[in-house]
């Protein structure tokens, strides 16, 4: 018996060996072979990246270039006036004092509806990632007028908000109503897919383990989405910050009160002061300069998390 054992373990591993030693120059060929077939011409490839490069310079960096060139030509000592003036420093402290409000509820509703999503089967599911991209499909400025339908002095709750003495329209929670919804889907839309591509295991594994539902969220699926949230939080802040549409339509202009950082720089422009405008707005442009770093860092995080766990993975397998 155990040399019929012997004889077959022998024979699968000469089998093995058999069939394994010529994939290796057989892989290597099939793939050499489709990188030839799917690779452009040098010139072909050349042209391509040029078209990109110009349609990048010419729609994106030279934007950014004349907004710094408009901030400092008129000299420095200008500029920062420009940044110091009381109706500026209102417009940046109602900008980030919006973002501070809308990033935290985004986060913990973006958690959730990613949650309900990724993870449990119910019916109406298809509805609810319906809801979630509303946001992307509809005009911020129809979302400020339907703000405006619902909460200003002639909408359907106004006379009772006027009764009450409660402002909502023409108002900071006007604009924060306005920037949530605008920024609602951004932290699910990110985590969804990820929540997604992870599964259940893990979560199941440790409620069989006797892990209550917070323990598994705080030391499981948080630690496995964490990048993926980060990310989902710089976009809703960028978003946040440089919203124009709903808010140039809740918010009534009213400047040093609702002006928020995108409104100012257009009520600049509009009175033709162009320094003062270019000054604010190279403002913006630095935190999207900032936004995209970060965006990047984490991206890069994302990446050596993802091929880490997939070596891990194959290691397991081998």
């Amino acid at each position: 018996m155990s040399g019929l054992i012997s004889a077959v373990g022998t024979r699968a591993q000469s089998e093995k060996t058999v069939l394994v030693e010529p994939s290796i120059p057989l892989g290597r060929t099939t793939s050499g072979a489709a990188s030839a077939a799917i690779t452009e011409p040098r010139a072909t490839r050349a042209a391509l990246i040029g078209i990109a490069v110009l349609f990048l310079g010419l729609f994106v960096v030279l934007p950014l270039v004349v907004v710094f060139v408009g901030a400092l030509r008129t000299g420095f000592r200008i500029y920062l006036s420009s940044l110091r003036d009381p109706d500026a420093l209102s417009a940046l402290r109602l900008s980030m004092g919006v973002a501070l409000i809308v990033v935290p509820l985004n986060l913990v509703l973006g958690v959730a509806a990613a949650w309900a999503v990724a993870k449990f089967q119910f019916r109406g599911k298809r509805i609810l990632t319906t809801i979630i991209d509303i946001p992307f499909a509809v005009s911020p400025v129809i979302a400020g007028m339907a703000f405006m339908l619902l909460f200003g002095a002639q909408g359907w709750f106004g006379s009772w908000l006027a009764a009450h003495d409660i402002r909502i329209a023409f108002a900071v929670p006007g604009i924060v109503l306005a920037t949530i919804f605008v920024t609602l889907p951004f932290i699910a839309r990110e985590l969804i897919p990820l929540m997604q591509e992870q599964g259940n295991e893990q979560e199941e594994t440790a409620l069989v383990l006797g892990a209550s539902g917070w323990q598994t969220f705080v030391r499981v699926t948080l630690p496995n989405i964490k990048w993926g949230l980060l990310y989902g939080v710089i976009l809703c802040n960028a978003r946040a910050i440089g919203e124009f549409g709903a808010v140039s339509v809740i918010s009534g202009h009213v400047r040093g009160v609702t002006n928020t950082l995108p409104l100012h720089v257009e009520a600049l422009y509009n009175e033709y002061n162009s320094a003062a405008a270019f000054a604010v707005a190279s403002l913006l442009s630095l935190l999207a300069v900032l936004t995209l770093v970060l965006q990047k860092i984490v991206e890069l995080h994302q990446s050596g998390e993802r091929r880490s766990r997939k070596e891990g993975v194959d290691g397991g397998q081998s």
